[in-house]
């Protein structure tokens, strides 16, 4: 399994959400991913947290900015696994969040939201992003 180079894909990433250009952040994204969130729990009554698909994720990250205006994401670290890329951020509020990816074929067909103290309200609350 193949990955972009991290530390490129980590910063077009930051370059994308800071932009809020939801679809150069889709552009990574295969068709039919499957990203889960605490954060998308939260924004959507019915949600699981778990969004299916391109159209689901371009839904839930537009609300995000809508409610966000100000959101602005600083990339931490970048880890890279097998098949796998780890971008561990700070959101526009201080809060520390990692986005797990994993690719298939150069896109992200699975990722993960994930915050420190995730039970925090105060850590989650407005967290979005990829989230």
């Amino acid at each position: 399994m193949t990955i972009p180079e991290p530390q490129s894909f980590a910063r077009a990433w930051a370059d994308a959400w800071n932009a809020h250009d939801v679809e150069a952040v889709l552009s990574h994204f295969a068709q039919d991913v499957v990203f889960t969130s605490p954060v998308a729990a939260q924004l959507f009554d019915d949600g699981d947290g778990v969004l299916r698909g391109k159209s689901a994720l371009r839904a839930y990250w537009a609300r995000g900015l809508q409610l966000i205006p100000d959101l602005r994401f600083e990339v931490v670290g970048v880890y890279a696994g097998i098949s796998t890329i780890v971008i561990h951020y700070r959101n526009h509020k201080g809060g520390l969040v990692c986005e797990v990816l994993r690719f298939e074929e150069g896109l992200v067909v699975e990722g993960h939201g994930t915050y420190l103290d995730a039970g925090s309200d105060d850590n989650l609350a407005g967290a979005t992003g990829p989230r």
